[in-house]
């Protein structure tokens, strides 16, 4: 699919779930990939909208007083944990491209009360934040929707300072996925076709400069999830895939946590 194709149909997507009544998302699935009870009941109703595949914030060693930037902040979940952990003299910049997102993180923040956090629109592939500004960027099962993920990357290497840190959960192919699959527009919003193979999405991170990429941690989403998610079962009933085939390709997928270094 052509750039402009993926972004529309993102776009749309993420917008349908913003409006949305709640999150529609079950606290065992957050709870699976990385969040606690305590970090899901610190941050406002709706800001856990059940989109991640792991908790960034929980490796990335934030310290008081750091510049943290999340790259496709839905509905501020990760934004608020890391607002906590950097504190009034620190500073958290979610950046989302679907305005209704945005008006959710919006609201959220001020339910939360936090003064540290700011949301703006924009593309992840061409940020809208100054060069050498950020200590640390965060990311949760964004950057695999982007068609232009070697953009994404040097983008994040602009805005970071030298030795700033790069720490994402992301989705990465451990084969590839069958044709039907690869093309389905439900399977991008799905965070699925847009994924890459695991080597290839490291590879990325190396060529856009950063130092000390490497994947610090790899899982496999509960099957059971996965085939079980109201948009897995209408790719399958899409593209005439039977239960069992589709377990087979979910266990195609694992989430990853990486981390890189902008050495200069």
């Amino acid at each position: 699919m052509k750039e402009d194709k993926v972004k529309k149909i993102v776009r749309e997507g993420y917008a349908k779930v913003a409006k949305s009544e709640g999150c529609g998302c079950s606290p065992a699935v957050s709870k699976n990939i990385g969040y606690s009870e305590k970090e899901l009941k610190a941050v406002p109703e709706g800001a856990d909208l059940g989109l991640g595949c792991g908790n960034p914030v929980a490796l990335a060693s934030l310290k008081e007083g750091e510049t943290v930037l999340d790259l496709g902040s839905g509905g501020g979940l990760d934004c608020f944990l890391a607002a906590r952990k950097v504190g009034e003299k620190g500073k958290v910049i979610g950046v989302d491209m679907t305005a209704e997102m945005l008006d959710k993180a919006r609201e959220n923040c001020r339910k939360s009360k936090l003064k540290n956090v700011e949301f703006r629109l924009g593309e992840i592939e061409n940020l809208p934040v100054a060069d050498n500004s950020v200590d640390v960027i965060i990311s949760n099962c964004v950057i695999n929707l982007s068609p232009n993920k070697k953009r994404v990357f040097e983008e994040a290497h602009r805005v970071l300072k030298p030795g700033g840190r790069l720490m994402i959960s992301d989705i990465v192919l451990l084969r590839p996925l069958p044709e039907a699959v690869m093309k389905s527009v439900r399977a991008y919003i799905g965070c699925v076709s847009g994924a890459v193979m695991k080597d290839e999405y490291l590879a990325l991170i190396k060529e856009a400069g950063f130092g000390k990429a490497k994947i610090v941690e790899e899982t496999r989403f509960p099957i059971d999830f996965i085939v079980d998610d109201p948009t897995t079962k209408t790719i399958m009933k899409e593209s005439n895939i039977s239960a069992k085939s589709a377990r087979g390709f979910a266990d195609s997928v694992a989430s990853i946590k990486v981390q890189g270094v902008k050495v200069k």
